[in-house]
């Protein structure tokens, strides 16, 4: 992103991109926190996590310490801005500003994304739905990669320098893509990892598998985090009916939330 910035023309990188892509980043967080936690109510910064839905309290003070974080990214962003005020006056700095800005929101919502979603899996975009992949992606395809690309275009028609093949957000956009469908098990992939909720004990785990028709493979220490095998026709839902707070073909998202129950 650096060499981004830098290879704006006529001083119009640096201060003045930084300032804008800050601001749209604390705008992005700041649309989804005030949409989604506050006024369609689809989830909370930590709705993923079992011990946090147990009270409303926690659920809404971690959303105003998320909020408290976008408020500093904005005032960062506000502060570059005034930092670069010098550059107002030339030809192209409202189109920089504004593309930008249009990186800054659709870089969030792509961290977001990838981050929260698909690694740690603190909530997803609507955590009452079957099939929460399909809002997420949705989510992010409108709001994260259309902004980057409507960014990347803006920004090469107010003088940019290089092309999108070649820039460094071209790879970002890439791998944010790329991230959740490799992470998509394929058909004929039944092995997963369980991890059960806080009070599960061994034997009820094990019922659980039992009941959804799969076959122990391996179980840590704890007796929380199990690898079961489901290739004879095995039930996730069970697993779920069960106590089981994830099912994932993927071991580093529960491993990131196990270490953060523990």
């Amino acid at each position: 992103m650096a060499e981004v910035m830098a290879d704006e023309g006529n001083g119009l990188g640096g201060h003045l991109g930084w300032a804008g892509f800050a601001i749209g980043f604390g705008l992005g967080g700041f649309f989804d926190g005030i949409l989604l936690h506050q006024v369609l109510q689809w989830h909370h910064l930590l709705s993923g996590l079992e011990q946090a839905r147990q009270d409303l309290r926690v659920l809404v003070m971690t959303d105003g310490l998320f909020h408290v974080l976008m408020y500093l990214v904005t005032a960062v962003g506000l502060w570059l801005l005034w930092r670069s005020r010098q550059h107002f006056a030339q030809a192209g700095a409202d189109r920089i500003l504004f593309a930008f800005a249009l990186l800054g929101f659709g870089g969030w919502h792509l961290v977001d994304a990838v981050l929260s979603h698909w690694i740690l899996g603190i909530h997803r975009i609507r955590m009452d739905v079957d099939n929460p992949l399909f809002w997420d992606l949705l989510w992010v395809g409108v709001f994260g990669i259309l902004p980057v690309i409507a960014g990347l275009l803006l920004r090469r028609r107010a003088g940019g320098g290089r092309r999108l093949t070649s820039s460094p957000l071209a790879l970002v956009l890439a791998v944010a893509i790329g991230a959740p469908l490799a992470a998509l098990p394929p058909p004929d992939q039944s092995r997963v990892m369980v991890l059960f909720r806080p009070g599960v004990t061994p034997g009820e785990a094990f019922s659980a598998i039992q009941e959804a028709q799969g076959r122990l493979v391996w179980s840590d220490p704890s007796g929380q985090l199990w690898a079961v095998d489901l290739s004879s026709g095995g039930d996730r839902v069970a697993l779920y009916r069960n106590g089981a707070l994830l099912v994932s073909n993927a071991i580093v998202p529960l491993g990131c939330l196990d270490w953060m129950r523990a």
